[in-house]
C-alpha cells in the first residue's frame, strides 16, 4: 500500500531534503523515523514533491512511502486509532522538533509525490528595511539594506511567465530538462513591512527560485531595468550578474495535485521530458 504524508520542517540545520552520507537530512531523519515506527526489517524509502535545498524550509512538504499493510498496523499499538491516525502521532512524538509531520493518509490510486504534481509553490521573505529587522525572524527573512521597488518588480516578473527553457535560472544537472511552466511570480509588500515573493511553477530545476528571487533584487534597487530578467533568461546560460540568493528565506508553501482521477495520467505526462 502507498501512504501519502503531508509535512513541514525547519531547514535551518538540515542539510537539504536528499539522504547523503554523514549528513543531517531531513528525508534521513524521516525514513529512520518510520522504520523504527513500524519496525521496518529494510529503511523507509521516501518519494518527495520537491528536493528542498540545505537550509530551505518547508510548510507544505508531501511524501509518499510504500508499505505492507501489516506493517502499518504496527502503529496502532493499544490506541484504537485508525493505523495512518496513529503513524502520524507516533511520528511526530519521535522526529527532532525541527520537523512535523502533520498528517498520513492512504494515498488514492495512481498517486506519485513527485510526479503527480501539478505545481509547487514557494514563498522568500524579504527585510529590506534595516530599522525593521527583527532578530526573531532570521531563519526565515532575508535581510537588505536598499529599499525595493514592488511596482518595478513586478512589472519584470510578467515577462517571465509561461512555458520557457529556464537554463539562465538552473543550476544544470546532465541529462536534466531545464524547461519549465512558470505559472505565477509576484511580489507584495505585507502588512508587517516584509515582502513576500510568490512563485509558482509546474515544477523547477535545482536553485531556480532562489536565482529568479537574485535576479529581481537589481531590478528593486534600481540597479538594473525592468527587462533584465527576461534578458538574462534569453540568453539561457547562467549569468554572473544574477546572485543566488541566501536559502533561509525560501520556504515550499504548497504542492498542487489533480483529482484522484487524473492522478495516474500526470504521473506519466510528467515523467516524459520536458521540451519547449
Amino acid at each position: 500500500m502507498r501512504l501519502r504524508l503531508d509535512l513541514a520542517y525547519d531547514g535551518t540545520d538540515f542539510h537539504g531534503w536528499a539522504a547523503q552520507p554523514g549528513l543531517r537530512t531531513v528525508e534521513a531523519e524521516l525514513s529512520a523515523a518510520i522504520t523504527t515506527v513500524l519496525r521496518l526489517a529494510e529503511p523507509a524509502r521516501l518519494t518527495v514533491a520537491g528536493r528542498t535545498d540545505a537550509g530551505v524550509h518547508a510548510a507544505g512538504q508531501v511524501v509518499h512511502v510504500d508499505i505492507e499493510p501489516d506493517e502499518l498496523e504496527r502503529a496502532v499499538g493499544h490506541s484504537g486509532r485508525r493505523p495512518e491516525e496513529a503513524l502520524a502521532t507516533r511520528l511526530r512524538g519521535v522526529l527532532p522538533p525541527d520537523a512535523v509531520v502533520h498528517r498520513v493518509r492512504v494515498a488514492p490510486e495512481g498517486f506519485d509525490a513527485r510526479f503527480s504534481a501539478v505545481s509547487r509553490r514557494y514563498r522568500y521573505l524579504v527585510c529590506d528595511d534595516p530599522a525593521r529587522v527583527d532578530p526573531l525572524r532570521r531563519r526565515e527573512v532575508v535581510s537588505l539594506r536598499t529599499p525595493l521597488d514592488v511596482d518595478a518588480m513586478n512589472s519584470a516578473t510578467r515577462q517571465l511567465l509561461g512555458l520557457r527553457n529556464f537554463a539562465a535560472f538552473c543550476k544544470k544537472r546532465e541529462g536534466a530538462s531545464t524547461t519549465r511552466t512558470l505559472l505565477r511570480y509576484d511580489w507584495t509588500r505585507r502588512e508587517d513591512g516584509l515582502l513576500e515573493a510568490s512563485v509558482l511553477a509546474d515544477a523547477f530545476c535545482h536553485s531556480m527560485v532562489r536565482a529568479l528571487i537574485g535576479a529581481l533584487v537589481p531590478v528593486g534597487t534600481g540597479a538594473r531595468g525592468t527587462d533584465f530578467p527576461v534578458e538574462v533568461l534569453t540568453t539561457g546560460v547562467r549569468d554572473p550578474r544574477v546572485k543566488v540568493m541566501p536559502a533561509h528565506g525560501l520556504c515550499l508553501v504548497e504542492v498542487g495535485y489533480p483529482a484522484d482521477d487524473a492522478l495516474a495520467a500526470r504521473a506519466l505526462e510528467a515523467r516524459a521530458r520536458r521540451e519547449e
